[in-house]
């Protein structure tokens, strides 16, 4: 069982995803950038225990208010961004046993791709805001939070800086 850090309700409402999106078609987003980003920047065990405390229903209880408060003001702000940047280059297509399609609305129009470069290009300055407000808060605070600095061996590290590499320039 896997729990994710936000809803579909939580993501349409706190992003540019219409309301009426197909909530089929943005759970494997969010469950992908959880496991890629926020995993990445929780660490192993940090990510298991938040994992843990969801699953049970235990991060409600005054005991654990630390992980509710990184949850709730740190990393849902992350993964809704994150969501966007990996849902984004997808959304337009559609893919059914015809094949891969382009979906398009009647009252629509394609936009071109230095637009969606550029879109892209602001969803990721903001992942990368709010990132760094996180790790900014988690390594003052890393007292609290003892998982995340107690990785051994194959555990995943966290990592602690933001990857704002976005192109070369030559």
């Amino acid at each position: 069982m896997k729990a994710l850090f936000i809803t579909v309700k939580d993501l349409k409402a706190n992003s540019i995803i219409s309301g009426n999106t197909d909530a089929d078609k943005l759970i494997h987003f969010i469950d992908v950038a959880q496991d890629i980003h926020i995993q990445n920047y929780l660490g192993g065990k940090l990510y298991d225990k938040m994992q843990s405390l969801i699953i049970s229903g235990d991060i409600d209880l005054p005991a654990n208010s630390n992980y509710k408060l990184l949850r709730d003001d740190y990393i849902k702000s992350m993964l809704i961004w994150y969501t966007q940047l990996e849902y984004f280059p997808f959304s337009m297509f559609k893919v059914d046993n015809g094949g891969v399609s382009k979906h398009r609305g009647e009252e629509s129009d394609f936009v071109n791709f230095s637009d969606v470069d550029r879109m892209m290009s602001k969803i990721s300055d903001r992942a990368e805001f709010y990132t760094r407000r996180f790790l900014d808060y988690i390594c003052f605070n890393s007292v609290k939070y003892p998982e995340y600095t107690n990785n051994q061996n194959g555990d995943m590290y966290p990592d602690r800086d933001v990857d704002s590499f976005s192109s070369w320039v030559l």
